[in-house]
């Protein structure tokens, strides 16, 4: 009897990755391509979605060539995708264009929406901020000020429905715990929200259809087998949206658990068995892909990707000398990082490179390095880059623990988690002990797993989690490092409100608008 497989797809922000598992969870064979975003102004992000879809076709054809599987064995795919991109597609069901999560050009839409329903009253509705992340204020933005676009569009969906449509789904559909980040979504009762839709007059035949993750909508037809590799009949199975992905991906399916994930963005994820608001409304609550339950989540608009970042403007250098000798920059700039000590000789980088999200919400953010002095160097940099870039997780994950949400267990995933560094100044800067994944594409394999559950190998999600992800390697924190990063983290918090409240922030960012 021939072995079975399933298909992990992941769009991601920076590149596209396809893995092929057994049905024991264990990676077989993966393939991975990188592409960009474009910025036509400061603080626009648009990307390809053709650019995208072709590069996971890419990916995919490598990771069935080689696992030496025979595409007929797989037999399902689901995709993780970024959520929050707002992506307009035509009557021919071609992409139009796509606004990216990181975009904030919305920040007059954001303001409408606070005027004409209350940022209070949004909240409550959709549990989401009101903030430029979500595809509701690029929707009105596009209405209003790009009335050719507009007149164009068909549907306004976000990333997953327009890869299902690219791979032959037969309707537009989008998974449960995505949707909410759209913005139009009533997270208590899983449904679209009538009250926004009629504040703001839209039209229901532009929405995708909510489904549950695994749900089977369509076959590989003979054209998409030809430029993915995947058999002609293989199941297309709606998947989860990226940092859901990742949180089932981590195993987080019962209360007192939490996901950390590093990546382009960065979230803190912590399991609701029920209906909850921050009575701060400063956090997202969404829906868990564990159909009928909620989510805690804490938003980084710039996490890993501020590494990347640093990599090819600052570590230029060292990214040219490693291309010629065949070696890992990440390693040499983590080797770097690690001969200096925690708190990086009083250098502090804040993180918003993309603007502050959970739980500070601030548009006007904007990143910078504090603390230079003629002693520090490109290692110092280096080191206070990836400080920096924990210590605002550390800021969502205190969010959480303030309102009274019990955590017993912290599971650290994304590209990071492969440098024992990372992981430590992780376990260090949260105060507790942390805990990686055998797999470490949490994404991948928590998408991926949707379609054996749509196709019947497995009973639910919970099962599928229980038989499919394993843990990997436990990091306690270090009581020095401990204390010197709580003392870093109150600099953090005072060098971000004396900004804030003198209005620099603001100053500086219509400078640069």
């Amino acid at each position: 009897m021939a072995n079975k497989y399933f298909a992990g797809l992941d769009v991601g922000t920076t590149g596209a990755k396809t893995i092929i598992f057994d049905m024991e969870g264990n990676p077989i064979s993966s393939g991975y391509r990188e592409y960009g975003c474009y910025y036509p102004h400061p603080t626009w992000v648009e990307q390809d979605v053709d650019e995208m879809i072709a590069a996971l076709f890419e990916t995919s054809k490598e990771a069935i060539s080689k696992g030496g599987i025979d595409p007929k064995d797989i037999v399902s795919i689901a995709a993780s995708t970024t959520r929050g991109n707002c992506v307009f597609m035509d009557k021919n069901d071609r992409p139009l264009k796509l606004i990216s999560w990181q975009d904030s050009r919305t920040t007059e839409e954001v303001a409408l929406i606070a005027d004409k329903l209350g940022s209070d009253k949004y909240y409550q509705i959709t549990g989401m901020p009101n903030a430029t992340t979500w595809s509701l204020p690029k929707i009105l933005y596009v209405r209003e000020k790009e009335p050719e676009l507009w007149e164009k569009t068909k549907k306004h969906v976000q990333l997953q429905d327009a890869l299902l449509i690219a791979f032959g789904a037969e309707d537009y559909y989008q998974d449960v715990s995505e949707i909410a980040l759209m913005g139009l979504w009533d997270t208590d009762n899983l449904c679209f929200s009538e009250e926004i839709h009629d504040v703001f007059d839209l039209d229901w035949d532009m929405y995708p259809k909510a489904v549950e993750p695994g749900t089977v909508v369509g076959e590989i037809g003979k054209e998409v087998s030809e430029k993915s590799g995947f058999a002609v009949g293989t199941k297309i199975c709606v998947g989860i949206g990226d940092q859901s992905a990742a949180t089932v991906g981590a195993g987080v399916v019962w209360p007192g658990m939490l996901s950390v994930s590093l990546g382009t963005g960065g979230m803190a994820v912590a399991f609701l068995d029920e209906k909850y608001r921050d009575p701060m409304g400063n956090t997202i609550i969404s829906n868990h892909a564990v159909y009928g339950k909620w989510q805690f989540e804490g938003l980084q608009n710039g996490s890993a990707g501020i590494f990347r970042w640093f990599r090819d403007e600052i570590a230029t250098l060292e990214r040219e000398q490693c291309e010629k000798d065949g070696r890992d920059v990440y390693e040499v700039l983590t080797g770097m990082a690690a001969g200096v000590p925690p708190g990086a000789n009083g250098l502090l980088m804040i993180p918003h490179y993309a603007t502050a999200g959970s739980p500070r919400w601030n548009d006007y953010a904007r990143g910078l390095y504090f603390g230079l002095t003629f002693s520090h160097g490109k290692a110092h940099m280096a080191r206070a880059c990836m400080e920096g870039i924990v210590l605002e997780q550390r800021d969502i994950v205190q969010s959480i623990l303030n309102n009274g949400i019990d955590l017993q267990s912290v599971r650290i995933i994304g590209g990071p988690t492969r440098s024992d560094l990372w992981n430590q100044i992780q376990a260090d800067i949260y105060g507790m002990p942390t805990e990686t994944l055998k797999v470490t594409d949490a994404a991948v394999l928590g998408a991926g797993l949707a379609g054996p559950v749509g196709i019947g190998e497995f009973k639910d999600i919970r099962e599928a989690v229980s038989a499919l992800v394993k843990p990997g390697k436990r990091y306690e924190p270090i009581p020095e490092n401990v204390k010197i990063y709580n003392e870093i983290f109150d600099v953090y918090t005072n060098v971000y409100e004396a900004l804030d409240k003198s209005g620099a922030y603001k100053q500086i960012s219509l400078m640069q608008k």
